[in-house]
């Protein structure tokens, strides 16, 4: 009894995977395919523009950040000389 629901079994499963084969290669589900492609492509594409965004913004965090720097390090040198001047 169980061999024939063994081979039932594998018929079935065959059966199955064959017409779900050809239905993943059937002309509707290419459409769905390409257009699931073509809306994770739009979806990259939006997310590559706030990422371009976002480092952009950092770069100017950054070259405002080092300018900031550079200006406290420049005052504190001539607060420095001044003292050392009143020294002599």
């Amino acid at each position: 009894m169980s061999a024939v629901k063994n081979i039932a079994l594998f018929v079935g499963g065959t059966a199955f995977g064959s017409l779900g084969f050809k239905l993943l290669k059937s002309r509707e589900a290419k459409k769905v395919y390409v257009h699931t492609t073509a809306a994770a492509l739009r979806a990259k594409e939006s997310v590559m523009t706030d990422v371009t965004k976002a480092r952009e913004s950092c770069g100017d965090i950054l070259a405002e950040a080092k300018e900031i720097n550079e200006k406290k390090a420049k005052a504190a040198q001539e607060e420095s000389e001044i003292i050392e001047d009143e020294a002599e």
